[in-house]
């Protein structure tokens, strides 16, 4: 099975440009989670907020180091994860653009 978290938009500090340690921009995440579904399923609506949580509470300088917290939250808290596609976009930095960073993780179970 594979959950898709699609959009997800909220505001946190992250960024290592002065005005970004000062003031909460948009973020938007999207996820795709693989995973085994043998034991039940995961709730979409925890890895939600699960990913919102880690970002607020963190103020990421670099968007590498939310994406690499984030995995390492989820794998924690579900075994049954096999990877995780995670992009984190920040839409509103640069006036003509949207800049995103993201990777894969495959988990080693």
């Amino acid at each position: 099975m594979t959950i898709h978290i699609e959009d997800l938009k909220f505001q946190c500090i992250i960024g290592i440009l002065d005005f970004e340690r000062i003031k909460p921009q948009d973020v938007i995440v999207n996820a795709a989670i693989v995973y085994d579904d043998k034991n039940g399923f995961i709730n979409y609506a925890d890895i939600a907020q699960i990913i919102e949580k880690t970002m607020l509470e963190n103020e990421f300088f670099l968007i590498e180091d939310a994406l690499k917290e984030i995995n390492l939250k989820l794998i924690k808290e579900y075994k049954a994860i096999k990877s995780i596609d995670l992009k984190v976009t920040k839409p509103s930095i640069l006036p003509h653009c949207k800049v995103s960073v993201s990777n894969h993780y495959k988990t080693q179970s």
